[in-house]
């Protein structure tokens, strides 16, 4: 069996690895709380109504995680332009030459599980692979959509600068029903996102074993020394 050297690469700047863990714990306390928002438990208690704040304080607990998500987002976006090459909004453009040609062979060898008999470096990515790259630009605009219709939702119950930039969404799409219906069918959306990036993440993690998981904790993964040259190359050039 053929051996290969392989070189701890940093792939992840901190920047990136806050934002998915700002928007993982962004997206579980906003998809709880809003679903208990929409569908409040009925509770019975002997306390004096004017005492119990908890449906408040879950509101609130919505309301400043939608802001942190915000917050996040525009924080990648900027760091999309600044960033490394794994990070540069590039890495997330598929339509390109090597993009299509990549592309291709991971839907052959990691979708399809065919053998990989025209193997090259160049087309194992470092960073996220192009249908990854891909279904985080999908994820970008889901994320988007969240944004304006929970804002344009908020809208009307807030007096602040921020959501009254989204006041116009509701009657774009017909009214607050409409609006309320495609903020819950999108978190649906990411959910079912998420399942399959949770998975894919731990099945090459278990495959390849580079450090697919602890890289969004460390940064780093374990590349093949060859690999690692010729990106070096690539981005000289």
């Amino acid at each position: 069996m053929k051996s290969y050297s392989f070189k701890r690469a940093y792939i992840w700047e901190l920047p990136v690895r806050i934002f998915h863990w700002v928007n993982a714990l962004a997206i579980i306390v906003l998809a709880v709380t809003g679903y208990i928002i929409a569908d409040p438990p009925v509770i019975i208690s002997g306390q004096d109504p004017t005492t119990i704040y908890w449906f408040g304080w879950l509101r609130f607990a919505h309301f400043a995680s939608a802001f942190l998500f915000v917050a996040s987002i525009m924080m990648r976006f900027y760091w999309a332009f600044v960033g490394n090459q794994y990070a540069n909004w590039k890495a997330y453009w598929p339509f390109t030459k090597k993009g299509i040609h990549n592309l291709l062979h991971v839907l052959k060898v990691d979708v399809f599980l065919g053998d990989d008999t025209e193997h090259k470096l160049s087309n194992i990515s470092i960073g996220h692979n192009v249908v990854a790259a891909a279904a985080y630009m999908g994820f970008f605009v889901l994320f988007l959509v969240m944004i304006f219709t929970g804002f344009g939702l908020y809208a009307p119950t807030s007096e602040w600068w921020f959501p009254q930039l989204f006041a116009w969404v509701p009657s774009l799409f017909g009214g607050d029903f409409n609006t309320r219906m495609i903020h819950h069918i999108t978190m649906w959306l990411i959910f079912l996102v998420i399942a399959i990036h949770v998975y894919l993440v731990l099945y090459h993690e278990w495959l390849e074993g580079r450090g697919e998981v602890s890289s969004m904790f460390s940064g780093y993964k374990f590349v093949r020394s060859e690999r690692v040259d010729e990106e070096s190359e690539e981005e000289e050039e």
